[in-house]
């Protein structure tokens, strides 16, 4: 009897036990919004009713700081000649910003802001552009135009003003990934806008992600579905924020060196990298440089790998580097 009162306690405790550890186990998914942008956070583990709370506050920081729209920004202030003292991530991400500009060889470059406001993608709208004008805002583009001296902006031209919209969202997935590390959920995938980053696995299996087909109707097609583990994906594409002029469709994404709106058969592109402040950054210069010459990059830059949907002949094709998984 006494045997049998034991094994049900011991059937009991581990019933407790399984129990217990399924419930800290768990996979948990929240969601906001930020940045202009929805972010989804998922995470393994107990769940934490603190942390929805910590992750909005910090993105909303972050939008204080490096938000191109809210003229109350720091980036904003700086872009309209504000004298102040610029703090640790505004820092960062102009270094960051600075170093990919010369990878590129300055087909990424934040210091674009006046040609993308000019085409009508910043806060004014402009219907025709001449050739001149073009030129002459031209003449403001160019990273090493400006430069950073003990937390100081200083500028060549005082019309100069940065966009980091194609790089600040990862940054932020980076930032936001290493809090949810440090607070005890390094099992997590967190996406922001067309970013993404996995750290760890989904109960032993890297995390599933999926491309999605272009398409400006709002369809959720997926292209293609990949494991990602311990690293970061990025896409950007021209088949949503673009406006029609002379019935030709006008893309978001400008090329500083040409000053013209990207024009070409690539729809989108997404890449793979170790952080996703890279990834996000080389999505947009290969967008600009077309995928001709984003493919010679990535042979010579084999830390990172990429997908590329394009249209030919009214057709849907992908093509991906081979160490894309």
């Amino acid at each position: 009897m006494k045997d049998f009162k034991r094994k049900q306690i011991i059937i009991f405790t581990l019933i407790i036990l399984l129990l217990t550890g399924c419930y800290q186990n768990k996979k948990v998914t929240f969601s906001g919004e930020g940045l202009g942008s929805y972010y989804t956070v998922t995470y393994i583990g107990k769940e934490n009713k603190k942390l929805p709370i910590q992750i909005d506050s910090m993105i909303q920081e972050f939008v204080k700081t490096f938000s191109f729209f809210d003229t109350n920004s720091m980036l904003s202030k700086i872009n309209s000649n504000t004298s102040m003292e610029v703090n640790d991530d505004f820092v960062h991400l102009f270094n960051e910003s600075k170093r990919i500009y010369q990878l590129t060889n300055g087909f990424f470059d934040p210091t674009v802001a006046p040609l993308v406001s000019m085409w009508g993608f910043g806060r004014e709208q402009k219907k025709e552009i001449s050739q001149q004008e073009i030129d002459s805002i031209k003449q403001l583009v160019g990273y090493e135009k400006i430069n950073l001296q003990q937390k100081q902006i200083q500028k060549d031209d005082f019309r100069i003003q940065l966009n980091f919209n194609a790089i600040a969202e990862g940054y932020i997935v980076d930032k936001l990934v290493d809090f949810l590390e440090k607070e005890g959920y390094p099992n997590c995938l967190l996406y922001l806008g067309g970013e993404i980053k996995a750290r760890g696995t989904k109960y032993g299996s890297d995390w599933q992600v999926g491309i999605l087909l272009p398409a400006s109707d709002g369809k959720t097609n997926v292209d293609y579905v990949f494991p990602l583990k311990n690293r970061a994906v990025s896409t950007s594409g021209n088949y949503r924020k673009y406006h029609m002029k002379n019935g030709q469709r006008i893309s978001h994404i400008i090329n500083p060196k040409t000053g013209l709106s990207e024009k070409s058969n690539l729809l989108s592109v997404t890449v793979l990298a170790d952080n996703c402040i890279d990834a996000d950054a080389l999505a947009t210069a290969f967008m600009v440089m077309g995928m001709k010459q984003a493919l010679k990059f990535l042979e010579s830059h084999p830390q990172y790998a990429a997908y590329f949907i394009y249209e030919e002949n009214k057709v849907l094709k992908h093509k991906k580097t081979t160490n894309f998984p």
